[in-house]
């Protein structure tokens, strides 16, 4: 709220100042708000309801801005992120992170262990039934981790890891408790999954944008507590920042967002 005040007076100062600078005094003599006061006071509080009206615009103007935005640029000295609303699957001309988990799971239905079908890995799954997982994983010959996962003592794979399929880059990404539910222990190791996946970026980008969701926002538990979509955005876009391993520009990371109540692209910072 302080900011959105702060971003309005200013913008309400700029235009007050373009106006006192060349609209003429006599133009503002001419306005008596008090027929009774001399032209100087006259003067004065024409400039004084001036502003008024040009700050509530300015409150005006920037509330619609910020509700009717759908996507924020940061830019630094070597890095462009863009934050948006959208499907992840609806981008084109863009490399996308797909997030399984450790195991790269498959099997799609609603039992605890399975992907569930809302999921953007249950979605991929779906429009790829006969996506051949084993094989993608031999063709880059990812070996699995010595310590087998704790839901039925399957081979697993190091979180953060890519495996391409076209423009597409499978993540593995939740690693899986003895029910095989996503999880990280604790929120270091989501920012080692983080750090991982950034490199493995850096090594598959191809000199195209990568798209990412909002990773941990569905059913992946981290740590005691579950990070809301909000902060887990801020925890991404810190992490990257971060990183060493970054995408050149002009591409770009693009973080792809869902509408929920909760969440406001206004609010990107302020949980961190």
């Amino acid at each position: 709220m302080l900011k959105f005040l702060i971003k309005s007076t200013t913008l309400a100062l700029s235009i007050i100042t373009v106006v006192l600078t060349f609209v003429p005094e006599a133009f503002f003599a001419k306005c008596k708000p008090l027929s009774c006061a001399s032209d100087e006071v006259n003067v004065v509080l024409t400039r004084v309801f001036t502003f008024i009206a040009v700050l509530v615009l300015s409150l005006i103007i920037n509330a619609l801005y910020l509700h009717c935005r759908k996507s924020i640029r940061i830019k630094g000295s070597k890095y462009i992120i863009q934050i948006e609303y959208g499907d992840l699957f609806s981008i084109s001309d863009s490399k996308k992170v797909i997030p399984f988990d450790e195991c790269f799971t498959t099997s799609v239905g609603d039992s605890p262990a399975d992907i569930k079908p809302s999921s953007i890995c249950g979605q991929y799954l779906s429009k790829y039934p006969t996506l051949n997982m084993q094989a993608l994983i031999d063709n880059v010959q990812l070996k699995p981790i010595k310590s087998k996962s704790k839901y039925l003592n399957k081979d697993r794979y190091e979180s953060g890891k890519l495996v391409p399929n076209g423009d597409d880059l499978i993540l593995a990404f939740a690693k899986l408790d003895k029910d095989g539910l996503g999880e990280f222990s604790s929120r270091d190791e989501f920012l080692d999954c983080l750090s991982l996946l950034w490199k493995e970026i850096d090594k598959y980008y191809g000199q195209k944008n990568v798209c990412i969701p909002i990773l941990g926002s569905g059913l992946t538990r981290i740590g005691d507590t579950s990070p809301t979509q909000q902060e887990l955005l801020d925890i991404i876009i810190t992490s990257y920042k971060l990183s060493t391993r970054k995408i050149k520009p002009p591409c770009k990371l693009y973080i792809i967002c869902k509408r929920h109540d909760d969440f406001s692209l206004n609010k990107i910072g302020e949980s961190m």
